[in-house]
């Protein structure tokens, strides 16, 4: 499998012009954990990637010693346009680049690295991160998919009013009974471009009807929520929306369920 990555660094923000900033070289060193050096592989991935690099065969008894002077002294210089690391492997899963193969596992693992470049800006303490053009290119993709399973239940929505109610009402804290179709389907957009996720997972509840029910009869006042509890009355009938739903659901409850419609359809009146 060929695939090569890079190991980039943060951009280095100082008043020293940007010319001079760009020929800086920052190093990815070696740190300690639990009182020994960094070292990304299992005793048996180390004795494998290691042999041949350490002066010592796996079997000589100064193995150890060798082993933890290597991960003690692996330091990788990164210049402004990166490090190039070649990560392929053949058939048997062979590197084809050992040096490249140990220097990324050790990078990923390094807690002053991010595997992307948005996790390393996340924190002050990350100073590197992984480029892997490959996976971005997954990511995007994955994320292409999320908006076009969004934008097929939006389509589907649309030409039911009632369930675009349901789901908005849902989504957010707008009632759909104050709004124009226009306005409902104007907002289900925004969500849906917003969070296409989510939208989807609420479009596709099987428990849709039933949970913006018991929104409407909540903003209604026939429930209450505490939290995440929903109250009747004096009465927690679920200390979740979905423990409600469960609730209500069963037939034993259909009385209770009868009179909260009731209530709702008196104060329509």
């Amino acid at each position: 499998m060929d695939k090569k990555v890079y190991l980039r660094r943060k951009e280095i923000m100082n008043h020293l012009p940007k010319e001079v900033r760009a020929e800086a070289v920052l190093k990815l060193s070696s740190v300690y954990v639990n009182r020994q050096p960094l070292n990304p592989f299992t005793r048996a991935d180390e004795k494998k990637y290691l042999d041949g690099i350490l002066d010592v065969a796996p079997e000589h008894p100064d193995w150890p010693k060798h082993s933890k002077t290597f991960w003690a002294d692996l330091t990788i210089p990164v210049g402004f346009t990166g490090v190039e690391l070649d990560i392929s492997t053949d058939k048997e899963g062979n590197p084809r680049s050992i040096m490249d193969y140990i220097k990324y596992h050790f990078a990923v693992k390094h807690p002053h690295v991010g595997l992307t470049k948005e996790e390393m800006s996340k924190t002050s303490q990350k100073r590197f991160y992984i480029h892997d053009e490959s996976r971005d290119v997954k990511n995007k993709n994955s994320e292409i998919q999320r908006k076009k399973d969004a934008d097929k239940e939006f389509i589907k929505l649309s030409s039911d009013p009632k369930s675009m109610k349901r789901v908005l009402r849902i989504l957010s804290e707008a009632n759909p009974d104050r709004l124009t179709e226009d306005q409902i389907e104007n907002a289900l957009y925004d969500l849906k471009s917003k969070s296409p996720v989510k939208f989807v997972k609420i479009a596709t509840d099987k428990n849709l009807a039933l949970k913006a029910e018991i929104e409407e009869l909540v903003s209604a006042g026939v429930l209450r929520k505490i939290g995440n509890q929903v109250i009747f009355i004096d009465e927690v009938i679920g200390d979740t929306t979905e423990d409600a739903v469960v609730y209500l659901k069963d037939k034993k409850n259909s009385g209770q369920l009868t009179i909260m419609r009731a209530k709702l359809k008196e104060l329509a009146l």
